[in-house]
């Protein structure tokens, strides 16, 4: 089956899957994996940003971090983030606050306010990020401490 100039997949439930080159569809094990700053023992996938959706105004990020590891203290000047849990256990620390997730749980970051993210499970944490705006890794949007 076609659409356009992309093939499609007919999965068995009847949904179709686009491949890997579609501009709207992402396999997380074709993004790019890359260790993001201020971070210890964690890799991040990018899967939805400028480069490969064109997304303006939302970033979408696959973490894993191992135990022990994760985001350094720091903020995000005027960027919103949201961490969703979906496997191993983790500590987010916000605004004085501390709360230990499981899969399912997921925290919020207002933008500007320091914060702190530490995989605590044996296994490794495996963490859907979501940015708004993006912040795509960039220095300028940053503020470690």
């Amino acid at each position: 089956m076609t659409r356009g100039s992309r093939e499609t997949t007919r999965l068995s439930r009847g949904t179709t899957t686009a491949p890997a080159s579609s501009r709207y569809f992402v396999r997380s094990g074709d993004a790019p994996a890359y260790q993001p700053a201020n971070h210890t023992g964690t890799t991040n996938r990018r899967l939805i940003g400028a480069e490969n959706v064109g997304a303006r105004n939302i970033e979408v990020v696959l973490g894993v971090v191992e135990k022990g590891r994760g985001a350094l203290p720091h903020a995000h000047p005027g960027i919103e983030q949201v961490c969703y849990l979906l496997e191993g256990r983790a500590r987010a620390e916000v605004a004085g606050e501390v709360c230990e997730l499981a899969p399912g749980d997921c925290c919020f970051f207002p933008a500007d306010a320091p914060h702190v993210f530490t995989a605590i499970s044996e296994e490794p944490v495996k963490v859907l990020v979501i940015y708004a705006p993006p912040y795509a890794e960039n220095p300028a949007r940053v503020v470690r401490g």
